[in-house]
């Protein structure tokens, strides 16, 4: 999994709103220490080029310049149409995480 330095702060402000704590049943300080695991799991990517504008919301520009300057294989999101055409110009699979998760589930 991919991640760029913006991305990752996106990630932090996001996860820390109160409506998305609530939903997630969790304190600020349990959202913290996720996060901070997450960011070991993660693969850090310096961002070399920016290819804006591919697509109409600046977050998820973020995404997929972490996916192409990384060199990802694929892009897992609900938000398939958002990505499809961009992400394939750059030789990029746009999948939803149904199909990713059936694979490594035992």
């Amino acid at each position: 999994m991919l991640v760029s330095p913006p991305l990752f702060f996106e990630y932090e402000q996001v996860l820390a709103r109160p409506e998305h704590l609530a939903a997630a049943g969790a304190s600020q300080a349990e959202m913290n220490r996720f996060l901070d695991v997450l960011a070991h799991v993660l693969t850090p990517v310096n961002i070399h080029f920016l290819w804006r504008p591919q697509l109409n919301d600046a977050e998820d520009e973020m995404v997929l310049e972490a996916a192409v300057n990384g060199g990802a294989d694929a892009i897992i999101t609900f938000e398939t149409a958002t990505f499809a055409g961009p992400a394939r110009s750059f030789g990029i699979d746009v999948v939803t995480p149904g199909p990713v998760l059936s694979r490594i589930r035992p």
